[in-house]
């Protein structure tokens, strides 16, 4: 066993001892693992570090920010001048979204506020 697996193990079974792992969130429950398999092996480190770290594939950065301003609109009124600048800007995003050639259906079905509300509980 290596060095540093033995200090990561001592300092584990000392934090069991003072019971600072006990009571946690979600104690008991069974891991929620996610399927990388469709990611080469070579790949998934760093794929998890960037997700992590809260970073997105620049096409799913431009679906989040065309389902902000979609809603940045529902709340403006269609005369306001920055709702014409918005409108503007959804509507170069969902030109580039379509170019990259992703669905846009998102932006005007009537599960939009469905999808939205689940890519919000997921941040």
């Amino acid at each position: 066993m290596w060095l540093i697996d033995q200090l990561v193990e001592q300092h584990i079974r000392e934090a069991q001892e003072k019971g600072e792992l006990s009571n946690l969130p979600g104690e008991g429950a069974p891991l929620k693992l996610e399927d990388d398999s469709g990611i080469p092996s070579e790949l998934r480190t760093a794929y998890r570090l960037l997700k992590n770290a809260g970073y997105l594939p620049p096409e799913l950065e431009m679906r989040r920010d065309a389902l902000a301003i979609s809603d940045l609109l529902c709340e403006l009124d269609p005369d306001d001048q920055q709702a014409n600048a918005l409108a503007k800007r959804l509507n170069v995003l969902e030109s580039k979204l379509r170019q990259a050639g992703m669905n846009t259906d998102f932006l005007h079905s009537e599960y939009r506020a469905a999808i939205n509300q689940r890519l919000q509980q997921e941040k």
